[in-house]
């Protein structure tokens, strides 16, 4: 190894890649694939308590959460009223960002994502959580959405 191979490998903490005969470069299979800076996650949200693990994703600030809302909304529309309101207030602390997507989704991102609103009807359209759950949501910053 030469003198800039011996540089490289201090730099890139990565050994120089061998060149056979033939002009082949010798790639290393088995380092490890960088990990993903973002992770979309699904969470089903079955009853109040299922609220804690998507709360913990979003503190990490890493995951976009898609939360399929609706065993709760079929067996609770109290709690379902409370565990988003308590994701609403997570958003609002982490500034970032809550809407329902159709009957049964709502999307969760930290402040890093921007949720796309559109204004025709081609696209799917975000709507605010409070329209979504037919006004079993309360103090919603109508500015916000």
């Amino acid at each position: 190894m030469g003198f800039f191979g011996k540089i490289k490998e201090m730099i890139t903490g990565a050994e120089e890649e061998v060149v056979d005969e033939e002009g082949y470069v010798e790639l290393d299979t088995d380092a490890e694939s960088p990990k993903a800076k973002v992770v979309v996650r699904p969470f089903v949200l079955q009853d109040f308590e299922g609220v804690k693990p998507i709360l913990d994703s979003l503190r990490e600030g890493k995951t976009i959460g898609l939360v399929n809302m609706r065993p709760l909304k079929e067996k609770d529309l109290v709690e379902l009223k409370r565990a988003v309101n308590k994701l609403k207030k997570t958003c609002d602390a982490i500034e970032g960002e809550i809407a329902g997507f159709g009957e049964d989704y709502i999307i969760v991102t930290p402040s890093f994502a921007q949720i796309y609103r559109s204004k025709g009807t081609q696209d799917i359209k975000a709507e605010p959580v409070n329209e979504e759950l037919k006004g079993t949501v309360t103090e919603v910053e109508e500015d916000r959405f």
